[in-house]
């Protein structure tokens, strides 16, 4: 299948909007809040293009407003899933046939109808669903999203393009062909962009997909389908499940025709997977492609010689934006001695600027957590170390959930670099730092190596560029993502691919034609145009 004479449009990043005061996209996103605020909805399941509802259903709120319903969800149960994969296998017969650049209409048109119909209301369920302020809905639901739909239909492209050498005497090609059975994917709360691409990655390469979403992300998930069915996505080609993740996940895995997993969320979880699809092995008509992007336990390492401001504006957004709820959050810091007074006032005096609350505020930078597990979890963690004397809160340590799962931001200070919280993910807003003498800068390195079983992302700040270097040979193992002189957070489709390794996943680069590739299992065709008729070659002689 090769990309024969169409040109596909030049993926371009979809631009960020203001939201300044006054501006019509501030007014706009503000009035589908309200309404969608007041209104309820029953998001059902979408099987083989039917939607779904059992009566077994959930309510849900919004973090930040716990007690307000915004409606419910409805709950598979094993028929379902069956159902639900029996489609997709149908589905796929006509799907996988489907000329590409008729699939890379489908969801080039998604990509336009979320940049414009329907950007406010995916901004809005985004803060609504998630508690994320209207910037950190912008970047994710509106943009990077529409990103990856648009990049990855120019990724499709190059993937078909790239074809092997011929002669005058064969012609060889390859065909990307679609996995053979069906696709899992997993997706999480936290980036409303990820629940989109996670499903859609895969079905633009022509494979047919079942679709978990978080169960704290269905809201928004409801209109990322809404979007797909609106695009002409085929009855059967994503189908949204909701239920007990355990009994999804059991039913996909023991399917003969599971061909591959898309996933993004807990270490544990999928690592707990990956055992189930070994024990599984001998079931299956194909090995299952396993993609999956895990945890982080992410740092920000500053040289001597860093700019204060930059250092502590790093630590303000890179940790504290989304709540420290991103993959790519910044929980652990390193701080030279010799910076660290100045680096500390400017933090506090960052800290003591946020507000917090409802994302309807827009002066609110922090609002809450995504639900009562992550707060109770976060709130142990605080009140551990305020019995702990090798630690000292220095900014924040305070919590409270009667209205929404509201932590305060933490800033710890460990005397010890092996502290609990410099070690275990906690995906919250709580960072913990650690000053380091100044001739001790080697050895931090090898500290910031050894620390983490984690290798997500991270950062180093510094002005001496043979410190840089070093310090990017020195990290190599433990970042996918490694930023200099920035935040270790806010990767951009199309400019900085993401995913890491260790224990933070596949490290298969989402948002780049490296995970396209995991969805295709090449096929090469050659063609001889005159066939040997004499098996004898000339070396034989007479």
């Amino acid at each position: 299948m090769g990309k024969g004479f169409f040109e596909v449009p030049v993926a371009v990043n979809e631009p960020v909007m203001s939201y300044k005061p006054g501006s019509p996209e501030r007014k706009e996103v503000v009035a589908t809040y309200k309404e969608m605020y007041k209104s309820t909805i029953d998001a059902p399941m979408y099987i083989n293009g039917k939607e779904i509802r059992t009566g077994n259903t959930r309510s849900m709120s919004p973090p930040h407003d716990h007690k307000h319903t915004l409606g419910e969800y409805h709950l598979a149960n094993k028929a379902h899933i069956e159902e639900a994969i029996s489609g997709a296998l149908e589905a796929r017969k006509k799907w996988s046939k489907l000329p590409w650049e008729q699939r890379a209409a489908i969801f080039l048109k998604a990509a336009e109808l979320i940049q414009g119909p329907y950007r406010q209301k995916m901004n809005a369920a985004t803060m609504l669903a998630q508690s994320k302020n209207i910037y950190q809905a912008e970047i994710d639901a509106a943009c990077e999203i529409v990103d990856f739909l648009r990049f990855n239909v120019q990724y499709m492209s190059q993937i078909y393009e790239d074809q092997p050498e011929s002669s005058s005497a064969a012609w060889n090609r390859v065909e990307q062909r679609p996995l053979e059975g069906f696709v899992y994917a997993v997706t999480p709360f936290n980036f409303t962009a990820i629940a989109g691409n996670l499903p859609s990655a895969p079905a633009l390469m022509g494979n047919t997909v079942v679709w978990k979403p978080s169960d704290s992300q269905v809201y928004s998930a409801k209109v990322i389908m809404d979007v797909f069915r609106e695009a002409g996505v085929p009855d059967g080609v994503i189908n949204m499940v909701m239920g007990d993740p355990e009994m999804i996940t059991d039913t996909v895995l023991d399917s003969p025709d599971f061909a591959g997993i898309h996933y993004t969320g807990s270490t544990t979880v999928f690592k707990n997977i990956w055992k189930k699809i070994g024990d599984n092995i001998h079931k299956y008509k194909t090995y299952p492609r396993i993609v999956g992007e895990t945890g982080g336990k992410d740092f920000i390492l500053a040289h001597p010689t860093a700019n204060t401001k930059q250092v502590a504006t790093a630590i303000a957004r890179g940790a504290f934006e989304f709540q420290g709820q991103k993959c790519s959050a910044a929980s652990r810091c390193y701080i030279p001695q010799s910076i660290w007074e100045e680096v500390k006032d400017y933090l506090l005096a960052d800290l003591k600027s946020f507000k917090m609350g409802s994302p309807l505020d827009m002066g609110n930078f922090i609002n809450a957590v995504i639900h009562e597990r992550s707060f109770d979890k976060l709130a142990q963690y605080i009140d551990k170390a305020k019995a702990d004397e090798n630690v000292e809160i220095i900014a924040g340590g305070n919590y409270d959930k009667t209205d929404g799962y509201f932590i305060e931001p933490t800033v710890l200070l460990a005397k010890d670099p092996k502290y609990t919280t410099m070690c275990e993910e906690l995906f919250g807003p709580v960072v913990t730092i650690y000053v380091y003498e100044d001739t001790a800068w080697e050895d931090t390195l090898k500290l910031v190596d050894g620390t983490s079983e984690y290798a997500l992302t991270g950062a180093v700040l510094a002005a001496d560029r043979y410190a840089i270097a070093q310090a990017t040979d020195a990290l190599q193992n433990c970042a996918g993502n490694f930023y200099i002189n920035d935040k270790p957070t806010g990767a951009v489709v199309g400019n900085q691919p993401f995913g890491g390794a260790r224990n933070s996943g596949t490290n298969d680069k989402a948002g780049s034609m490296i995970n396209l590739l995991r969805w295709v299992s090449p096929r090469l065709i050659k063609e001889t145009f005159v066939t040997p008729t004499d098996y004898r070659y000339p070396f034989l002689g007479e």
